[in-house]
């Protein structure tokens, strides 16, 4: 990956190490150790093991960084200027069932503003990478959202509320309305790899609610490098925060906002 610079050099490397780990578990998934950390929600060795070798790569590279990741949590200086946040597995319920959606989840953060991204699929072995006024790409091509500007032609994707369900009537209320409006609707199973895969125009939409930051960060700065918004259910920018997220190109969001506030 020739262009990368030294931050996101780094998140490579670690993310192929931790991608070569889970190939080699998945040949033998039956033996693994997994574990619920609630309802619907599982946690294996391999997430633990390959957290522990992302984690350890960037804290060697970076000491006085601060680094948020889903397992371990937080560590380091809480007053430090840079954060990664880390999802060593986003899609662990896909891969245990040996689906090959899943990806490494890996962003960096400048007093609290993306600044790098990257998010690998190991089975399919794409690299999505961006970094602020860079742009975003797949595999060092350059990516963009797709250009339709009526949501009746459009493909969202989503993801279902799977471990808390206090808001799951406003979010049905949400997926009818866009089965009623949308071309066709798509539910992959890895919030990293829907907001990948609308930067590269595959889909042109994607909304979900109550997501944690690691399963987001570096896909939504993957989206606005690929000229996508990004965006809370009010259109306000504290989508980070509550892990409610839309994200389209400029157009089809306004149409998604309107779709949403009125379910």
């Amino acid at each position: 990956m020739s262009q990368l610079n030294p931050a996101l050099n780094i998140a490579y490397k670690a993310a192929r190490k931790a991608g070569d780990l889970m190939l080699r578990a998945a040949n033998n998934l039956d033996s693994l150790r997994v574990d619920h950390k609630a309802a619907n929600d599982f946690v294996s060795d391999v997430d633990r093991q390959a957290e522990a070798l992302i984690v350890d790569l960037i804290s060697e590279a970076y000491p006085h960084h601060r680094i948020s990741a889903e397992e371990s949590g937080s560590r380091g200086s809480g007053r430090a200027e840079y954060e990664w946040i880390i999802d060593p597995l986003d899609g662990t319920t896909n891969y245990l069932h040996g689906h090959p959606q899943y990806a490494v989840s890996i962003a960096l953060l400048h007093k609290g503003v993306l600044q790098e991204a990257l998010v690998y699929a190991p089975e399919r072995n794409d690299i999505y990478t961006a970094s602020r006024g860079k742009g975003a790409r797949l595999n060092e091509r350059r990516i963009r959202v797709a250009a339709r500007t009526e949501i009746n032609r459009c493909i969202i994707g989503t993801g279902f509320p799977v471990t808390d369900h206090s808001g799951l009537d406003n979010y049905l209320a949400a997926l009818k309305a866009f089965i009623q409006k949308a071309a066709g609707i798509r539910h992959e199973g890895a919030a990293s790899l829907d907001l990948c895969t609308l930067a590269t125009g595959r889909f042109d939409g994607f909304f979900e609610f109550g997501l944690k930051p690691w399963d987001i960060a570096a896909g939504a700065l993957i989206v606005q490098e690929a000229g996508g918004i990004v965006t809370d259910p009010a259109g306000e920018s504290g989508w980070l925060e509550s892990g409610d997220i839309v994200a389209a190109n400029p157009k089809i969001l306004a149409q998604m906002l309107q779709i949403i506030g009125k379910a």
